[in-house]
């Protein structure tokens, strides 16, 4: 079956969200603290970590679990809207003039807080970063991110950009590392333009898992690269996420700054560096090796494997949704999240593609002026 952009897009978006919604109520924790919690692996949507989640701490008051999508999935529809107000390729300078407004200006409906709030009052410190960066100090949104934690923030929310750029994966990495440089710098910007990258690779006819981490060690640079480059190679042995989840957690942890303690980081946590890498981007394209592309091996992988698995879970749905289309998200697990969320999973899909398809057009018109005026300068050989 050939795939339209339109089931591409939703396939993306919506397997995001859903790896999102599964991953967010473990988010922190061990596989071995998992299996206890639960009674074995998370196979589907489960209820909150601490049942009274209203006032149990770290995460009070957010109710993580029951099929709620995170700030990854918030920040993914944003620049979304971003991208149906701009209409064009995007830049650090469109998350000054769109994204952080949005942010500070608009009331939306937060699953986490069960509340129509601001999505400000949601963000974690290292999004809220761009609001004080941009909104508060007025510095150059090119260079807001320097200074910021170096986290998977910027990448968490990049699947859009590699859905306009679909096919274009070298397009797709160079916008992304363009509009992550409001919100962060080293490995977590590179992660942002390589994460998108494989989105857009995974849109390419007849991708496979292999040709999109392919593709993501060409573009990758230093530490991200080398840490993909590991975790894949380990990830190429195991047929199964349960054999794989300590091996790639292995493969990681030398390029991981933030330690073995997910919730006490080491002193060289998230800082600045050409030789770490984010957790979040490897495994998730350890997983996808794991399970050969497919979405729910990739998806149930990534929250299982925990630490940071929301976000893990959201690259991996995301990638593989990419792949398969929409067709290769469970309908239960997408109906549950969209319910439960209150969100329509599809609706931003549908808006991204028409955009893509219009930034398509527009290149090409950019590209034949360009081939008219090289011809004109460059004159006959």
């Amino acid at each position: 079956m050939t795939l339209t952009l339109e089931d591409r897009a939703a396939g993306c978006l919506v397997g995001a969200a859903v790896g999102d919604a599964l991953g967010g109520p473990v988010e922190g924790w061990s596989p071995d603290q998992i299996v206890e919690r639960h009674g074995g692996r998370v196979l589907g949507i489960v209820g909150p970590w601490h049942e009274d989640w209203r006032t149990a701490r770290p995460i009070a008051p957010y109710h993580k679990g029951d099929g709620h999508v995170t700030d990854d999935t918030l920040m993914t529809h944003a620049l979304v809207r971003v991208y149906e107000a701009v209409r064009d390729h995007l830049d650090a300078y469109a998350v000054a003039e769109h994204l952080v407004p949005d942010l500070m200006t608009n009331p939306r409906w937060i699953p986490e807080l069960e509340a129509e709030v601001l999505p400000l009052q949601r963000i974690f410190l290292a999004e809220k970063w761009i609001v004080s960066r941009l909104h508060y100090g007025h510095v150059d949104p090119r260079e807001a991110g320097s200074g910021n934690i170096v986290n998977c923030g910027a990448a968490m929310y990049m699947a859009p950009v590699g859905i306009v750029n679909a096919g274009h994966p070298e397009g797709a990495y160079a916008e992304a590392l363009d509009i992550a440089g409001a919100h962060q710098s080293s490995y977590g910007r590179e992660a942002a333009g390589v994460f998108a990258a494989a989105v857009a690779a995974a849109c390419r006819p007849g991708a496979t898992a292999s040709s999109v981490v392919d593709t993501a060690l060409e573009l990758a640079k230093d530490g991200t690269r080398e840490a993909i480059a590991a975790v894949c190679e380990v990830a190429s042995r195991h047929r199964d996420f349960e054999s794989a989840l300590a091996p790639l957690r292995a493969a990681v942890a030398p390029y991981d700054s933030v330690g073995p303690d997910y919730r006490s980081p080491s002193l060289g946590a998230r800082r600045p560096s050409r030789l770490h890498a984010i957790e979040e981007l490897p495994v998730a394209l350890g997983m996808l090796v794991v399970s050969d592309g497919a979405y729910e091996g990739s998806v149930l992988g990534a929250v299982n494997y925990g630490r940071d698995c929301d976000s893990i879970a959201t690259m991996a749905g995301a990638i593989s949704g990419a792949l398969a289309g929409a067709q290769a998200v469970p309908p239960a697990w997408a109906k549950e999240v969209a319910e439960a969320s209150r969100l329509d999973l599809h609706a931003p899909a549908v808006a991204l593609a028409a955009v893509a398809r219009e930034v398509f057009a527009r290149d090409r018109g950019r590209r034949r002026a360009h081939e008219a005026a090289f011809t004109s300068i460059a004159g006959p050989r």
